[in-house]
């Protein structure tokens, strides 16, 4: 293994691959044409006129300036192809595919550089998860890609003509080459001069080889071009991770253990760059012994609200469950009360956000249920014998009236039941529209397997696995199921 710094006194060598694109040779990309790598005629060399061949001057130049072209053409679609990346793991698939593209290699191996230091999970192209475990088990002194990621001593690239008889490679690494089948290898890091290490990246070849100076100097230039991009791909990673798990911290991070009562969530919250709202679940234990139970949206920042506000409405979600919680000790037993509380609440310090919701106060014991709703999917009680809709009143959404009020319903539930709430988003996902998605959600649990009835936990997952997506688009509104079961 050896460092590599390109020198205009050091002639390359001419390893390329087979089928490999064609390569102008030398720093094709930044020389200009006046002045041409060794190896490559020049006005200089032009001969003598009345030579034998007087046009072969001008056909090197001509030949020169296409193979230039092509390395120029090549380095631009493969930058396209990377600014079109959209999130951090296509940008790093776009990284390795391209990487090897210009190398004329066939496998690779990419790491990012963790907040605290150290390789994150590795990317592979052409290397299963058995390959890449097989790799993360090399030494941190026998690792190419721990040399490329420090933060001092850093070299500029490092490649193996052979890896399995390379003896500067270390015994592990020379073990896996002969058991994976690697031959040659190059690696460059991915660096800004702000940042530091970004990530690395490793190519292989199946047999013997390195690439030409041509090819290394596009992967060089590719990597200076991708590493701003990753740089920002990764922050806004971080960010996205940062707000995501200060979103799940404003939910409850278990459900009480109520006798009579077994209780079981799912959320799947949507991309904050995609959602304009953000939803909420709870099961408050009352001093009474009964337990209220809840779900709830909360959309809206002001006229023109979308995509963006989410985060915003994500802090106004744990702000209202908090308040929600404080009326239903207060007024637990009473759900109009309850949500018309919230409603005043909303309009007084949400004013530009509307919420919908729907609130349940239970007596385990006696299986009793009064409950009502704002401008919510109405809840879905499992039994033995199928599933129904409980039709709670129509009434707007908490902040859209002057006033809101509505009636509540009680019912009791059978021995055995299981009470449903969930919210728009994944009734919106079972179907075109949202009364054929709340159809089918509800024949989606009355058909579930009695096994799966008879927990909660277990028909949570059923529901969100039986009930896809109708298209592939990424989700834009969370996915939110609260199921309560009468024991």
């Amino acid at each position: 293994m050896t460092k590599s710094h390109p020198s205009a006194s050091q002639p390359s060598t001419p390893t390329a691959e087979p089928g490999e694109t064609g390569c102008a040779g030398g720093l094709t990309v930044l020389d200009p044409v006046l002045d041409p790598p060794p190896g490559l005629p020049g006005p200089a060399d032009a001969p003598e006129a009345g030579a034998d061949d007087p046009t072969a001057p001008s056909t090197a130049v001509q030949d020169r300036l296409a193979g230039r072209l092509s390395d120029i053409t090549s380095l631009h679609e493969h930058t396209e192809r990377l600014a079109h990346a959209r999130g951090l793991t296509a940008t790093l698939d776009a990284v390795l595919a391209s990487g090897a593209a210009l190398l004329g290699a066939g496998r690779g191996v990419l790491v990012t550089l963790l907040p605290g230091g150290g390789p994150g999970q590795p990317v592979g192209l052409g290397l299963d998860r058995a390959s890449l475990g097989a790799l993360e088990t090399v030494p941190t002194e026998q690792s190419l890609l721990a040399r490329l990621l420090r933060d001092q001593d850093r070299p500029e690239q490092l490649h193996s003509v052979d890896l399995a008889e390379d003896p500067a490679v270390g015994n592990r690494l020379r073990e896996l080459a002969v058991h994976l089948g690697l031959g040659g290898a190059y690696g460059l890091p991915l660096a800004t001069a702000e940042e530091g290490p970004l990530a690395a990246a490793v190519w292989f070849y199946d047999r013997p080889a390195e690439p030409t100076e041509c090819q290394r100097e596009l992967a060089r230039h590719y990597c200076g071009i991708a590493a701003p991009l990753l740089a920002k791909q990764l922050e806004a990673d971080r960010t996205r991770r940062t707000t995501e798990a200060l979103r799940r911290g404003l939910l409850p991070d278990h459900l009480p253990q109520t006798a009579g009562l077994r209780l079981a969530a799912r959320l799947l919250p949507a991309g904050l760059d995609r959602s304009s709202g953000s939803d909420w679940y709870d099961a408050i234990p009352l001093p009474d012994g009964t337990v209220g139970l809840t779900v709830g949206s909360v959309s809206g920042d002001g006229l023109g609200a979308g995509p963006g506000s989410a985060p915003g409405a994500a802090a106004a979600m744990g702000r209202i469950r908090a308040a929600l919680r404080a009326y239903a000790v207060l007024e637990g037993e009473d759900p109009v009360s309850v949500l018309g509380d919230l409603e005043l609440l909303l309009k007084t310090t949400e004013p530009t956000r509307t919420a919908t919701a729907v609130y349940a106060w239970v007596e385990p014991e006696e299986r009793r249920v009064t409950l009502a709703g704002a401008g919510h999917c109405p809840p879905v009680l499992v039994g033995r014998h199928g599933a129904e809709f409980v039709e709670t009143s129509l009434s707007a959404p908490l902040g859209m009236l002057a006033c809101w009020e509505a009636p509540g319903v009680e019912f009791t539930a059978g021995r055995g039941d299981t009470l449903l709430l969930y919210t728009e988003g994944l009734a919106r996902r079972c179907g075109p529209t949202l009364h054929a998605g709340q159809a089918n959600l509800r024949r989606a649990a009355a058909d579930a397997p009695r096994d799966v009835r008879i927990d909660p936990d277990r028909l949570c997952a059923h529901l969100l696995a039986v009930c896809p997506a109708p298209n592939a688009a990424p989700a834009t509104d969370d996915l939110l199921l609260l199921a309560a079961r009468f024991e």
